[in-house]
């Protein structure tokens, strides 16, 4: 009996060894596979990581091949003398280059630091920073001239009470085209120029008829003073190019004159383009035409207008500015003319284009504007579907002005629709051995 119970005895022990044994073994092949399963994990990571990475060098190399082409043919032309282009592709700045020269008569190029002043593409500047001041409750687009600038009239009393914030920012006031650009091009404070506006005839009540302006336009830049108690140079500084590290964009001459690198204005001559003097007129209006900058810090600027900088403006704010307020009638303007154009507005300092590709009737948008300023000459064009945005700044009035965003934006789609290239391919397998 007695050796009956010791057998038994031995055989639970054995059996409770077996099972911890099994358990322990069980444990060890678990944490065997997850590991195996955690270094798959970060082995398909990295490998991704990679992949993108090498997608993204070679999209910048074939980009900057074709735009090599494209600015080489353009100068050999006689079209451009100088150009500093930018192209942002979600929250990154693919291209910030220069081509060509900043003086016909010196061997200076143009790079992505190079210096241009902006024109009118300072007005969607002055847009996006009212929307700002509006979502702070400062401001606010119904809100009258007239209660900012007392001095202002437009007409008989009935016009001048009607004229509104968004009616000055998107040019509807009711003012004939270009009222008193000369005035501001001759340099008087916008205050004087205000007052001057009751010697115009109204050629439409306020809000029915798009009519282009300089004086009228900056004069939201009044207003804005009058609602934050600040010049629009510090409110565009505090609050757009700081924050953004624009650190070479700026708004007065002063400080243009001590720039460097800066890319001179040319003008037309029977032998050519031949280089001229820098000019201060526009630094009275920033808002229509005072602002300067570079493609490296257009291409910070273009990234936060498609929503990479939340912190510095919500998207939903800065949308505001590219409501289209008015329509833009007729076909004669160039932008009407780029493929698949099928309309335009003018929102608040921007052309709002609606178009269409191939065979699809799905309409695209496009927020652009042109700037001309000092035989510069500019364009800006956005496109949120696409998350793109492209900037090219000349330093002469260029025919090539008329059709470089839709030739850029051909480039940079044929670029980015392609398959992953054959070459890129090895590149992957030779870096994920």
């Amino acid at each position: 009996m007695q050796r009956y119970r010791i057998l038994i005895a031995s055989a639970l022990v054995v059996f409770t060894l077996s099972a911890l044994t099994s358990r322990l073994l069980s444990h060890k092949s678990k944490d065997s596979t997850q590991k195996v399963g955690t270094a798959i994990s970060t082995t398909e990571k990295t490998s991704k990581n990679k992949r993108d990475a090498l997608l993204y060098t070679t999209r910048q190399k074939e980009l900057q091949t074709a735009l090599n082409v494209y600015f080489k043919k353009a100068i050999a032309k006689g079209d451009v003398i100088g150009a500093g282009v930018s192209i942002v592709k979600g929250d990154s700045i693919i291209i910030s280059e220069g081509f060509g020269k900043k003086n016909s008569a010196e061997q200076s190029t143009v790079n992505g630091e190079t210096v241009f002043r902006l024109g009118s593409l300072s007005k969607g500047f002055a847009g996006i920073l009212a929307a700002n001041i509006k979502s702070e409750g400062k401001l606010n687009w119904t809100d009258k001239v007239s209660d900012y600038l007392p001095e202002f009239q437009l007409g008989d009393g009935t016009n001048t009470s009607n004229v509104t914030l968004a009616n000055i920012l998107s040019h509807t006031s009711g003012t004939p085209y270009h009222s008193y650009t000369n005035l501001v091009e001759a340099g008087l404070p916008l205050k004087d120029i205000a007052k001057r506006f009751k010697e115009v005839m109204p050629i439409s009540k306020p809000g029915l008829m798009y009519s282009y302006q300089n004086a009228m336009f900056a004069l939201c830049g009044e207003m804005m003073k009058k609602a934050t108690g600040k010049k629009i140079n510090t409110l565009l500084d505090n609050r757009f190019f700081k924050p953004l590290e624009m650190c070479a964009t700026t708004t007065d001459y002063e400080t243009l004159t001590h720039e460097a690198n800066i890319a001179m204005p040319h003008v037309k001559t029977r032998n050519g383009w031949k280089a001229a003097h820098l000019k201060d007129n526009y630094y009275n209006a920033v808002a229509a035409g005072g602002i300067s900058s570079n493609a490296h810090d257009m291409g910070r600027w273009m990234r936060f207008l498609l929503g990479h900088h939340p912190e510095v403006m919500k998207s939903e704010a800065i949308d505001e500015a590219f409501n289209p307020f008015i329509e833009i009638s007729g076909h004669r303007k160039y932008y009407q003319r780029w493929p698949g154009h099928t309309r335009s507005y003018y929102g608040f300092g921007w052309r709002i284009h609606k178009f269409t590709e191939g065979d699809s009737t799905f309409e695209k948008t496009i927020w652009h504007h042109g700037g001309s300023v000092n035989n510069y000459r500019n364009e800006i064009a956005v496109y949120p579907e696409a998350d793109l945005g492209i900037c090219v700044l000349m330093n002469n009035n260029s025919p090539l002005a008329k059709t470089v965003i839709p030739d850029l934006y051909e480039i940079v789609k044929a670029v980015y629709s392609q398959a992953t290239p054959k070459e890129l391919h090895h590149q992957i397998a030779a870096t994920t051995l």
